[in-house]
């Protein structure tokens, strides 16, 4: 049994992350500031659900406050720090781009000034497919050149990786970047296509589509996201994964997927394409397939129905979640 410290506890991927290190019988330190970049509905369902498990301990506060990170060092020995807490949102950090340094990269700091305080040896950071940019070369592979980053969401996440490679180099212990892609599922970000699209479409409400809906992304689901970020732990050295589900999907296929499911027509409200957004996002999976052992399980078809599904059983609240 193991001690993970999990920041961002309350979010997507890291509820996903901590229910199945608690499965497993391991034990959780979660840490959230429980903001409401998003409707907070959705923290609150998934924090009270890892609550009620045994194992599971939480406090509240912000990475990017650099005392309250001190102080975790002085009532807890961790294993390993999982840094999923994130400012997030490509369109939503060119307004307000001091938020996305301040928890991106001075939080990833504070994290990593941590583990040289407490001899934490294992540091797991989460990336994002944003940092690629508009590259011409798909799929994207880990060494691609990524000096453009087209947000400044994305450039945050660069600049944290860079963080957590020089505490690498400096101090010797282990660290893996996990370069997550447009991660999908029930109790999703409603802010993303998946959840806002399923929510809207289901309640007859329009559907705001950026752009001709034929920009494709590399849709990859919680379950297989949560267990890839746990094999990481086993990582040594240095190492950069993509975490994607290997295969680009259209947001117009997207549509006419939960069309299917729902049974009800899309009304579509067209904008223009965002000029940070980017056309196409394929993970090139080889590197995590070969040192991980880990490759998506979850089909496109198989996920969304699943959330579709996961909505239908919440809608009397999940109905009322603030999408943008």
């Amino acid at each position: 049994m193991a001690h993970y410290l999990i920041t961002g506890v309350a979010g997507f991927i890291a509820a996903g992350v901590a229910e199945q290190l608690l499965d497993s019988g391991h034990r959780v330190l979660g840490i959230d500031n429980l903001n409401d970049t998003y409707d907070p509905s959705l923290k609150e369902f998934r924090l009270k659900g890892l609550l009620s498990r045994d194992g599971m301990e939480f406090v509240k506060g912000d990475i990017s406050d650099k005392n309250f990170v001190e102080g975790l060092g002085s009532s807890v020995k961790v294993d390993a720090v999982i840094n999923l807490a994130a400012r997030v949102g490509v369109r939503q950090s060119v307004e307000d781009p001091q938020s996305y340094i301040n928890t991106n990269m001075l939080g990833t700091s504070h994290l990593l000034d941590f583990c040289v305080s407490n001899q934490v040896r294992k540091f797991i950071l989460a990336s994002t497919s944003s940092i690629y940019g508009d590259q011409n070369t798909l799929p994207y592979k880990e060494d691609a050149d990524l000096i453009r980053p087209l947000s400044p969401y994305a450039a945050s996440k660069l600049g944290a990786e860079g963080l957590a490679h020089s505490y690498h180099h400096i101090y010797g212990f282990d660290v893996s970047i996990l370069r997550y892609f447009t991660v999908y599922g029930p109790a999703g970000r409603p802010d993303m296509s998946v959840f806002r699209f399923v929510q809207r479409i289901s309640e007859g409400m329009p559907i705001c589509r950026f752009g001709d809906g034929e920009q494709s992304r590399d849709f990859t689901y919680i379950d297989d996201i949560a267990r890839g970020t746990i094999l990481a732990l086993n990582s040594s050295g240095f190492q950069i994964f993509n975490l994607g589900g290997d295969h680009p999907y259209k947001l117009n296929a997207l549509i006419e997927l939960i069309e299917r499911r729902t049974g009800h027509r899309a009304e579509i409200e067209e904008q223009p394409r965002h000029k940070a957004d980017m056309t196409s996002t394929w993970a090139d999976i080889t590197h995590a397939r070969e040192e991980l052992g880990w490759s998506p399980g979850i089909s496109f078809e198989d996920g969304v129905d699943a959330t579709v599904s996961w909505y239908e059983s919440q809608r009397s609240w999940a109905s009322l979640i603030i999408t943008q």
